[in-house]
């Protein structure tokens, strides 16, 4: 890392000390004076932004780079006399960390609330965590990151929580009636939930490698009627119910002596390997089909290429067809349409540049929910 100084030219270079920051701008308190032919090296696992009168120059990948200003050792000082020897020549480098970000935590702050067909209005508490990466560098940096000399996983991580958290209320309106029916989606539910907010961390060029949910907690006397609802349902299959008669029985009576109890052993030794494979049968038959649905769910998470318009991963760097840089400078805050650096107005539908949405307030109880939301946070009625 070099600092700014009248003869020699720097050497931009970044270290993560901690493992949990996402971009480090050089130099750290501001621009600087960086001269020409200074040298950046950017490591693999990271991506460089050369920023250069206050404009994105170009996105770095691994490897050494020169880089090209008008700031000459030396010469600079001079021609810098009337600026009282600083040089208008401005320029910065930001470093992007391009690994994934494991282990960040989203939850609940105040019970959200859910109109339930059964038990009417609960408010429910959920949490789980979530896997993040940065895709698309120079959208990252324009849209979060601004100015900041460094961003942390702890600066975005709450509000990412709070999209998951929005998302998941809507998502819960449309794919859930009663939460009596809740025990065994949370697998299903994170699958689901994680394609519906590819295009929502795409704004901000962050791709959601993982999604978990670990526990939606309802309040105690819904927990209650879940597991008296849940011990029912054990009696609700007749036949598995008579077959735990029937095994329980012929096992007593195999303990009795006399023929009785040993014409009873015979029988439950001929009857329990043929019970054994058929519930492996079962058990095996699931796993495949849950294999292969969560098999299909993980390759239909795709972006289309803007260049040669193939289906691609969605968190890939560049097109494996046609090699287009998937770079993205900003997007239309109205269409999604991706906007050239310089662009006022979108070309798609001729909304303002610098146009961002707003938050969605809502009708009935006033409570102020993030863009796009389908359902209140505060009341549970659909917006």
């Amino acid at each position: 890392m070099g600092d700014n100084n009248a003869i020699f030219l720097e050497i931009l270079e970044w270290f993560d000390k901690t493992g949990q920051e996402i971009v480090q701008r050089i130099p750290a308190n501001g621009s600087g004076e960086i001269k020409f032919g200074a040298q950046m090296i950017v490591r693999e696992n990271q991506a460089g932004v050369f920023f250069y009168n206050g404009k994105a120059m170009h996105v770095f990948n691994a490897g050494r780079h020169t880089l090209k200003t008008a700031n000459i050792p030396i010469l600079n000082k001079i021609l810098s006399m009337p600026w009282g020897m600083t040089s208008p020549l401005r320029a910065e480098a930001y470093f992007i960390n391009m690994k994934v970000f494991p282990d960040l935590k989203w939850g609940t702050r105040d019970p959200v609330a859910f109109k339930d067909n059964e038990l009417g209005l609960i408010r429910l508490r959920a949490f789980g965590m979530f896997n993040i990466r940065v895709i698309q560098p120079l959208l990252f940096i324009n849209s979060l990151i601004g100015t900041m000399a460094n961003f942390t996983t702890t600066d975005i991580e709450q509000y990412l929580g709070r999209v998951i958290v929005s998302r998941l209320n809507d998502y819960m309106g449309e794919n859930l009636d009663t939460i009596l029916n809740l025990p065994g989606r949370y697998e299903t539910w994170a699958e689901g939930l994680q394609k519906g907010l590819v295009d929502e961390f795409s704004k901000f060029g962050l791709g959601l490698t993982d999604l978990f949910i670990t526990s939606i907690t309802p309040p105690q006397d819904v927990q209650k009627l879940m597991d008296d609802r849940s011990a029912l349902g054990l009696f609700q299959d007749m036949n598995k119910l008579m077959q735990l008669k029937a095994a329980t029985a012929m096992e007593k009576a195999s303990e009795n002596p006399g023929t009785a109890g040993q014409g009873m052993g015979m029988g439950l030794g001929f009857m329990v390997p043929s019970m054994i494979s058929k519930m492996t049968e079962t058990k095996i038959s699931e796993s495949t089909s849950s294999s292969d649905s969560g098999s299909r769910a993980a390759e239909e998470i795709k972006q289309k290429c803007p260049d040669c318009n193939q289906m691609i991963p969605h968190d890939a760097g560049f097109c494996p067809f046609c090699g287009h840089q998937i770079m993205v400078f900003a997007q239309c805050s109205n269409c999604g349409k991706n906007l050239s650096a310089n662009a006022r107005f979108c070309p798609r539908c001729g909304t303002k540049s610098d146009k961002k949405k707003s938050d969605i307030f809502c009708p009935k109880c006033g409570n102020k929910n993030l863009m796009n939301s389908n359902f209140c946070n505060g009341c549970g009625e659909h917006l």
